[in-house]
């Protein structure tokens, strides 16, 4: 049955972390039957993730939506940035913009839309702070299956969510 997946990582990614394993995990994915992936277009994991899945593109059919918090996202990004920005835009089936301006909290916004309108969290949590963690715990309480990048995570997530 063909499921939706959101995206979420962090922004600067620790020196372990491995474009081939990221390509693994996805295309397990894809094989599972995603088939919808939700990208919240920041640097780092999520636009990793829209390179890789349209590199993907040529053995599977997917969509690529772009959950984008502000138009004016990526108005602070280097040029070399903006570029990979734009390239993974004009990758993307489609885009959701959901201010026309940068207001506060925008980006947990863009982080709740992707998990309320996907089936699933794939994200890469390599520390215990920030928007990915915020994204995890959110997903948590919405009982949304969780499937994270690598697996050291593993433990940490014990640890955050203790049974109980």
């Amino acid at each position: 049955m063909p499921f939706t997946c959101a995206l979420s990582g962090h922004r600067v990614l620790s020196r372990q972390f491995s474009k081939q394993l990221l390509l693994q995990q996805l295309r397990a994915l894809l094989e599972e039957g995603a088939d919808t992936f939700l990208c919240g277009m920041a640097l780092g994991f999520d636009l990793i993730c829209a390179e890789t899945l349209t590199a993907l593109r040529t053995q599977y059919r997917l969509r690529l939506v772009a959950c984008i918090p502000c138009a004016d996202q990526a108005c602070r990004f280097t040029p070399a940035q903006k570029q990979a920005y734009l390239r993974a835009l004009s990758a993307c089936d489609e885009s959701v913009v959901l201010h026309e301006r940068y207001v506060d909290g925008c980006m947990f916004e863009r982080n709740r839309y992707m998990v309320d309108h996907a089936d699933m969290l794939y994200a890469c949590l390599e520390r215990p702070t920030g928007g990915t963690l915020y994204t995890v715990n959110y997903a948590k309480r919405r009982h949304k299956r969780i499937v994270f990048y690598g697996s050291e995570q593993l433990s940490m997530l014990q640890n955050l969510f203790p049974e109980g």
